[in-house]
């Protein structure tokens, strides 16, 4: 095996700890790693299972040249989820010596001369199977399944691929979320049962976004949580206002108030695409063509973000609409230019590599395991050592526990015990099921007329490592700016350190400034404020409960008898202070 990645240096670097970044011809420790592991079983099925922007792509084409060397296979089909995939693994592939067809069509019959083989789509092979599994019959074929979970999604596609590919010689099998929100099977994939008797995917090998942060091949994440009141007419007719991402809400409040914060007509969105802006400024200082993204829900929102960047920045957005048939050119101009913004709805969403997107606007409802990882992997993809991500959201339960679980592991179980031993629901299996399907108002609120009459936003705080930061504030405050203007070039542990020296400056100012605000008024408790407080501390013992499975009356509970004081409901300013103070020590690892 050679020392160099295809003989030459044409693919990302690796060794990052060996040569400078973007130079290294080799590949990365964990490609070398599951590249030899999957030599030394010759398998012939292999599923990997690497977090976004980790290098699933080089991996794959190093297994493909070894093999078409070798003489084991003499065709290659891959499938990916979009046209646009297609074209980006034939690009990747040429630049490696390998042709690939990704206009090929199901009509065609044969791909074009001078092609070793197709890309395509898991639609087109749902639609042909007995086609495709003729051209796999046809010659000793190494199938790379992209992003893999695809196939699950109905059950004509799963039986499509499965048809299609029964033959094959070889079957790699990728994906950056192995997991997906129903219990459909994957194709081509091993499920293994647990103690519980759940049937899990098994991986043949797995680098998480954890091992892949700690070895510099993706960037850290600073999570940017902002809230505000919101106010909307119900069907009925009926008003209604709440905060957005109070706890003491029902979920139906939470998502008209989530969808309100989005209304394109409010004032949420344009203060928060303000700071995102803002905070692109301040990483383009020293990532000088550094880009940001808006993901929103529709094509109407999207024009209408895309309307308010212009206003901001006094330059036009790129706008990525799936019909727009430029969709593909669009992105590749953008990605090798230096434009500010770009405005999407789902298309870049997965697999599509715009390395120097470093700030992105989560500005869409929908809050499942697996799209809020694919979205938040187009942020992470590292070109040198030090870059960091931000992502503004929305400041509502899902988003908090996925960005306060960024790095845990999941496996695709197919099947979901709906109560614990002693036959009660348990709250850790349920938040795990609210937070793998997209929340939705209940059909009497969806169905009926709903209309955003107002929206205001204010900065929430800084989620980052699991750990919280910020005590909340105004839109251009002194406190918001302290994180917005965090240099873009950190790694994690700067980041870290950072974080931790802005929140103890805040809590420093707060001290100083509360007995000038005691003496100024009357000894009488501040109702809102308390409810403020209350809703913040228990924001911060769920976040606390899905990062450690501590049910959340056990963590409660547990901060009583530590700080004192009677439960939450009559605890005073002081004590509820002081059980944040302690849940703050806790996310940043303090005794």
């Amino acid at each position: 095996m050679t020392e160099t990645l295809f003989g030459g240096p044409s693919l990302p670097p690796a060794y990052p700890e060996r040569a400078a970044w973007g130079t290294a011809p080799k590949l990365r420790a964990w490609q070398q790693e599951a590249l030899d592991l999957y030599m030394a079983r010759h398998p012939k099925d292999f599923l990997a299972v690497a977090t976004p922007g980790a290098g699933k792509t080089t991996f794959a084409l190093r297994i493909a040249t070894t093999l078409l060397d070798s003489g084991v296979v003499n065709r290659i089909t891959i499938v990916a989820p979009t046209d646009h995939l297609k074209r980006q693994w034939a690009d990747a592939a040429a630049r490696v010596g390998v042709a690939i067809d990704p206009n090929f069509k199901n009509s065609d019959g044969q791909h074009g001369r001078g092609f070793v083989g197709v890309a395509v789509t898991y639609a087109q092979v749902a639609s042909k199977p007995m086609l495709h599994r003729a051209k796999t019959e046809a010659a000793r074929t190494l199938v790379i399944l992209d992003e893999i979970h695809h196939g699950g999604e109905a059950l004509s596609w799963g039986d499509g691929l499965r048809e299609a590919f029964d033959p094959a010689a070889r079957r790699l099998s990728l994906t950056g979320t192995p997991f997906r929100s129903d219990t459909s099977p994957i194709p081509f994939v091993e499920y293994a049962e647990d103690r519980d008797g759940i049937r899990r995917s098994k991986a043949d090998y797995t680098y998480g976004y954890g091992n892949a942060l700690r070895d510099h091949v993706v960037r850290p994440v600073l999570f940017m949580a902002y809230s505000g009141q919101m106010r909307w007419r119900t069907s009925a007719g009926d008003e209604m206002a709440a905060s957005l991402g109070e706890a003491a809400v029902t979920k139906d409040i939470t998502s008209q108030a989530w969808r309100t914060a989005l209304n394109p007509t409010g004032e949420w969105i344009p203060a928060v695409l303000a700071a995102a802006d803002k905070r692109l400024s301040e990483v383009r200082r020293t990532v000088p063509d550094a880009g940001g993204l808006v993901i929103a829900t529709d094509h109407d929102d999207a024009r209408a973000y895309a309307g308010q960047l212009k206003k901001i920045t006094g330059q036009s957005p790129t706008v990525i609409l799936s019909d727009d048939s430029k969709a593909s050119s669009k992105i590749e101009e953008f990605s090798s230019g230096d434009k500010r913004w770009m405005v999407a709805v789902r298309m870049v969403s997965e697999g599509v590599d715009v390395p120097r997107l470093s700030v992105g606007v989560y500005a869409t409802s929908t809050s499942t395991p697996l799209f809020f990882a694919q979205a938040v992997g187009r942020f992470v993809r590292a070109r040198k050592r030090g870059e960091t991500a931000s992502v503004f959201l929305p400041s509502v339960p899902p988003l908090m526990v996925l960005a306060n679980t960024m790095e845990a592991e999941r496996d695709h179980a197919l099947d979901r015990p709906e109560k614990d031993e002693d036959g009660l629901f348990s709250p850790e299996e349920n938040l795990m099921a609210e937070a793998n399907r997209e929340d939705k108002a209940s059909d009497e609120l969806t169905k009926g007329k709903f209309e955003a009459l107002d929206s205001q936003a204010s900065f929430d705080r800084v989620l980052f490592d699991g750990g919280e930061f910020g005590t909340g504030a105004d839109i251009g405050s002194d406190e918001e700016l302290d994180f917005l203007g965090i240099p873009g070039l950190l790694d994690a542990e700067q980041v870290g350190t950072l974080l931790r020296q802005r929140q103890h400056e805040q809590q420093s100012r707060k001290k100083r400034q509360s007995p000038l605000a005691a003496a100024a008024s009357p000894a009488v408790p501040d109702h809102r404020m308390l409810m403020d407080l209350r809703n913040e501390l228990a924001k911060n013992v769920a976040a606390w409960s899905a990062r450690t499975g501590t049910p959340h009356g056990v963590v409660h509970t547990k901060l009583r008898e530590l700080c004192g004081g009677p439960a939450v409901a009559q605890a005073n300013e002081e004590q509820l202070q002081a059980r944040l103070r302690k849940l703050q020590d806790w996310f940043i690892g303090r005794k």
